[in-house]
């Protein structure tokens, strides 16, 4: 009986990995994009950054100790990605004000009347950013000009808002193609927009790094662009006078950063790769349909929180047969 094998309950696999390293691994990947965001909007885009950091954190800390009770986890760094994916999500002319209304919507609804991090069902910062779309329309939809395109004024439209005006004024894409910017500047970022919709390139070199510390899988970001793409490719090879180029769908937008940085989520996305095939389907269906039939032009937070409530259906639908189970 002395040589008989002893199995401990699962897990089985180790891994030197905690929520602080994946955090900020996080917060490595997209370094870049906010340097390259500073460079694009000056000293405003440190300004957002910085408000929405310090309020995610002092919030996270105050309601944890003096509401919750319970001892503060701001130093896992949750918190602070929140506050980064935060002020990615708003233009950087945006009052200090307004980005601390969303910290306190993002932390205080979407993540802590949960429970905290890992029982938050949607994504905070996702939670922030529509709160304010819906509270503060005209703030949050006033870009300021890149300072890179040698224009002078104050605010400017999208890529995808100016499509969407064009399209709803019956003005055909050939005659809105001289106001939409060239594919190299939408990969680099001479385009006006959020801090996180400025540069495809930057976020995707982030995202690769992501992929490459294991902090995410390839699964959903492929399912969510691939979907847009096909989709989007459909509408513009049936009608190219009422649809645009795919590439401007994948290029331009909030896109890139909500399928790669935000869909991602690992509490808020489902578990099995399956799952998460199905659910990054889902968002990128819905949000190319919000862009090209709904009264937004923008559709990715929509469509991430929508799947964010559908992850627990998803989960039980294709969880994995247990082991020695029928």
């Amino acid at each position: 009986m002395s040589k008989l094998l002893t199995v401990s309950p699962s897990p089985h696999v180790h891994t030197d990995d905690s929520t602080r390293k994946i955090m900020y691994r996080v917060v490595y990947a997209l370094i870049p994009a906010l340097i390259w965001s500073v460079f694009v909007f000056g000293l405003d885009a440190l300004r957002v950054t910085a408000i929405a950091i310090i309020a995610c954190l002092a919030l996270e800390y105050v309601i944890q100790k003096y509401m919750m009770k319970i001892k503060p986890s701001i130093y896992d760094g949750s918190a602070l990605v929140t506050g980064i994916l935060l002020a990615f999500n708003v233009p950087a002319n945006i009052p200090w004000w307004i980005i601390v209304i969303g910290a306190i919507a993002a932390v205080g609804i979407g993540k802590l009347s949960f429970g905290g991090l890992g029982s938050n069902i949607f994504n905070p910062a996702l939670v922030g950013r529509v709160f304010l779309l819906i509270s503060f329309p005209v703030q949050m939809t006033s870009w300021p000009v890149n300072q890179q395109s040698g224009v002078d004024g104050v605010t400017t439209a999208t890529p995808l808002g100016v499509i969407k005006e064009g399209l709803m004024n019956g003005t055909p894409v050939s005659q809105l193609l001289p106001e939409l910017p060239a594919t190299s500047d939408m990969l680099l970022g001479n385009i006006s927009g959020s801090l996180g919709e400025i540069s495809a390139l930057i976020l995707i070199l982030g995202g690769l790094y992501m992929l490459y510390k294991k902090v995410i899988t390839w699964e959903i970001p492929v399912s969510v662009i691939g979907s847009v793409a096909a989709i989007a490719a459909i509408f513009w090879l049936v009608d190219p006078q009422n649809y645009v180029n795919p590439v401007y769908h994948l290029l331009t937008g909030g896109l890139m950063l909500g399928a790669i940085y935000m869909a991602t989520d690992m509490v808020s996305s489902p578990m099995t790769s399956k799952g998460q095939i199905i659910y990054g389907v889902g968002i990128g269906a819905i949000t190319i349909s919000i862009r090209l039939f709904g009264a937004y032009p923008e559709g990715i937070s929509f469509a991430i929180l929508i799947m964010n409530a559908f992850t627990p259906l998803i989960n039980n639908y294709v969880k994995p047969k247990r082991f020695g189970g029928n």
